[in-house]
């Protein structure tokens, strides 16, 4: 298994869709559009909302 700081919450697909794509943690998609993120099947807008919120809180946030 990979070690990755993506937030649980957003669900094994897309998890998976990040890890394929190159993401395997939270920091990496700094600086990403969610429209870019919600092109990766399995990444739908739950899992946006969640990484927003995770982001967010780390003082972050999409492009």
């Amino acid at each position: 298994m990979t070690d990755s700081t993506l937030p649980r919450g957003i669900g094994a697909p897309a998890t998976r869709a990040l890890a394929a794509a190159g993401y395997l943690h939270l920091t990496q998609l700094a600086g990403v559009s969610e429209t870019e993120l919600m092109a990766l099947h399995g990444v739908g807008p739950k899992a946006i909302g969640i990484l927003r919120e995770e982001l967010t809180a780390q003082g972050l946030d999409f492009a």
